[in-house]
């Protein structure tokens, strides 16, 4: 059994129903080695914050509790979205879960299957370790086309996250994609969490706003690269499923249990 990361607690969205799977069922429910999607994502945070894992329910909320609950070893808390407007609200949502012990929260997805704890880990541990406020995990892609890429300054602290069609030509060279994977101190959380607005185009709280947030008060931010994009694929249609599928089975048979 792994050890927990001290005063580490992760957040797991999974609350959406997810239309372009074609699909009546709740996104995270589809299955990638006989176990849901999102069972695979909380056996990985459990590794790295033992108890304090909160998962975010909306959609088929009953069905994604027991799906969880059925595949996992130990108890993790469930929070309820019920309207989804955004994934700020989502965390919004699961912070009254979080024990008082917890100082640092991983922000993950329920459609993001094969994210590994070491990965988890590693991120929560460098974001303790260089005493930051926020922790974004990057990923360099050979074709960027269509994520948000990654603003670093001079000194390489993280100052912004910009979107492809709001992207500059300048910006859409930059090959370090965010993968909307954060840690973040829980006391900065609550903090800028009431900041955000839902003045946009969907009317929805953007948690990446949080980093705008940071910058602009000084805070201190930074970055970890994580060199396998395969980790990191977000599971969004049918095709994407059996991408996933694939280099699960893969996974498997080079280390087999």
């Amino acid at each position: 059994m792994s050890v927990p990361v001290p005063s580490c607690g992760v957040v797991i969205l999974a609350a959406g129903l997810g239309k372009r799977m074609k699909s009546d069922m709740a996104k995270v429910l589809h299955e990638i080695d006989g176990r849901a999607m999102v069972a695979h994502v909380a056996e990985a945070a459990l590794q790295v914050a033992g108890q304090e894992v909160v998962v975010v329910v909306g959609y088929q909320a009953d069905r994604v509790r027991s799906a969880v609950a059925a595949s996992v070893e130990r108890l993790v808390r469930f929070a309820l979205q019920k309207e989804q407007l955004g994934t700020g609200h989502a965390v919004s949502c699961a912070m009254p879960f979080l024990g008082e012990k917890v100082d640092q929260v991983v922000i993950l997805y329920g459609d993001v299957p094969l994210l590994t704890a070491r990965t988890i880990r590693r991120l929560a541990e460098d974001h303790s370790a260089a005493q930051r406020e926020l922790t974004v995990l990057g990923v360099q892609m050979k074709d960027p086309t269509g994520y948000g890429r990654i603003l670093t300054d001079e000194d390489g602290g993280l100052k912004g996250i910009v979107e492809e069609a709001d992207a500059s030509a300048d910006q859409k060279r930059i090959d370090q994609i965010n993968t909307g994977i954060y840690c973040v101190s829980k006391e900065f959380l609550a903090e800028t969490l009431p900041l955000l607005s839902a003045e946009n185009a969907q009317g929805e709280y953007y948690l990446t706003d949080i980093v705008k947030i940071g910058y602009r008060q000084g805070r201190r931010m930074g970055m970890v690269l994580l060199p396998d994009a395969d980790e990191v694929i977000g599971v969004n249609s049918g095709e994407e499923l059996t991408r996933a599928r694939q280099i699960m089975t893969v996974r498997s048979h080079r280390n087999p249990t």
